[in-house]
């Protein structure tokens, strides 16, 4: 992954996220080993008053960043560690169910799987609720030669995670609840 991608990629995040309770979800220590093999790492760190630093830097006259700016206002953190590798095999699936371990009903629902065997790649999309609302979600997204895990602490509104799709470079996503999807497929 470029570092400017990943960049765009956080920026995205930061967009799509609110306010949460994120300190149960933790990445695993064992993480950290695979740093001194990938070929590129990046580890995102960023806390309330970062993001509060970060939203100084969305225009106030773009549409987009003005209602980027209203989804991090609240926002507690966000975390991201990305690894690329020159080759597949540097990561197990040991290293992906340490983090996935702690996604567990009634807290955590799977809301969105998508897995390609032509290339390997495998997307998973959570949502932390609180009391019916969608209060944190977590992505863990696997190629032969990528890992990446995330985790938003905040409200996360379903709907408004379509509307910002194609922003920052990032690819226009339609994401609906479960119960949406289910009475068919989407044309």
């Amino acid at each position: 992954m470029k570092y400017l991608q990943a960049i765009l990629v956080c920026i995205m995040v930061l967009v799509l996220a609110g306010a949460a309770n994120a300190q149960q979800l933790k990445f695993p220590p064992g993480l950290d080993r695979l740093a001194s093999k990938a070929a590129e790492v990046v580890d995102v760190t960023m806390d309330r008053q970062m993001l509060n630093f970060a939203g100084k830097f969305l225009s106030d006259r773009d549409p987009d960043d003005v209602e980027a700016r209203k989804l991090i206002q609240n926002l507690n953190g966000i975390y991201v560690k990305s690894f690329e590798f020159d080759k597949p095999g540097e990561y197990s699936p040991a290293d992906i169910e340490m983090f996935r371990s702690q996604l567990k009903p009634p807290v955590w629902s799977k809301m969105v799987e998508a897995r390609s065997k032509r290339d390997g790649e495998n997307v998973e999309v959570y949502i932390k609720t609180e009391n019916g609302a969608a209060m944190g979600m977590a992505i863990i997204a696997a190629e032969p030669q990528e890992l990446t895990l995330v985790n938003i602490d905040g409200p996360i509104n379903p709907e408004q995670l379509s509307q910002l799709g194609g922003q920052f470079g990032i690819p226009k996503v339609d994401v609906q609840p479960k119960a949406q999807t289910s009475k068919g497929p989407n044309k």
